[in-house]
């Protein structure tokens, strides 16, 4: 099977060309190397999160050499998840779950945005069993026992019941990601999405970052709302989860 490889997009005009915007080309990579670097396993050709964290990893490129690192760090059984501009071809050992493209966008505008009359609560370690009931159901992406402690995690509670979350996961310099955006199917509809999401973003701001987020291509419903909330696409990525089986 040929490399998927990703289309970009017109540069937002906002953005400058400097380090850490083409760090943005390969962010898992970027934030394994940089901020993410004390937790990430492996070394200078392939490096993931610890898997109960999150099965999202990357490579230094796409060799023989650097499919051969990555079995060092993914046990037999596990899976791995990767997004860059393109993704390697797995050896006979592995088994491909899914393939997509995702959307990269980012937020250079620097006003915050309303939040809206919701009660919202920190989320952290005792609320996890109910982080991972709501992704079983609402399937954001990724989302494992101890991804809680990427950070900055906050919920909204109907009597008691979580129905929707976001937070925080790779970074990037100044680039934050939000992540993990998702709402209880019974609860669709009243803008809680879009109101977690502000005020993630909002918290990004008020730290100096650039909030940037990752979606599917064919997410339309939520990229008219990250669009609606001032996001741009800067490129275009390649997905690739794999389990290794042998």
């Amino acid at each position: 099977m040929p490399t998927a490889r990703a289309k970009c997009y017109d540069r937002i005009p906002a953005m400058t060309s400097f380090d850490g915007e083409r760090a943005l080309d390969t962010p898992i990579w970027s934030c394994l190397t940089t901020r993410h670097a004390h937790i990430a396993s492996g070394g200078a050709l392939a490096r993931r999160y610890p898997a109960s964290i999150s099965p999202i990893g990357a490579l230094a490129g796409n060799g023989r050499e650097h499919v051969a690192a990555l079995e060092s760090v993914v046990e037999a059984g596990d899976d791995f998840a990767v997004f860059a501009p393109s993704v390697p071809v797995l050896s006979a050992n592995w088994e491909r779950l899914f393939e997509s493209r995702l959307l990269q966008m980012i937020r250079t505008e620097r006003s915050p945005l309303p939040e809206g009359d919701v009660e919202v609560s920190r989320l952290g370690a005792a609320d996890v069993p109910d982080m991972l009931a709501l992704v079983e159901l609402a399937k954001p992406g990724p989302f494992r026992t101890r991804t809680v402690e990427l950070g900055g995690y906050i919920g909204i509670r109907d009597g008691g019941r979580l129905i929707a979350m976001a937070g925080e996961r790779l970074w990037v310099g100044s680039f934050h990601e939000v992540s993990a955006v998702c709402t209880h199917p019974d609860a669709q509809g009243r803008g809680y999405a879009r109101a977690l999401t502000a005020r993630v973003i909002n918290r990004m701001l008020s730290r100096g970052e650039t909030p940037m987020l990752h979606v599917e291509w064919t997410n339309t419903r939520a990229i008219d709302m990250y669009r609606a909330l001032g996001f741009a696409v800067r490129c275009e990525l390649a997905l690739l989860h794999a389990k290794r089986i042998g």
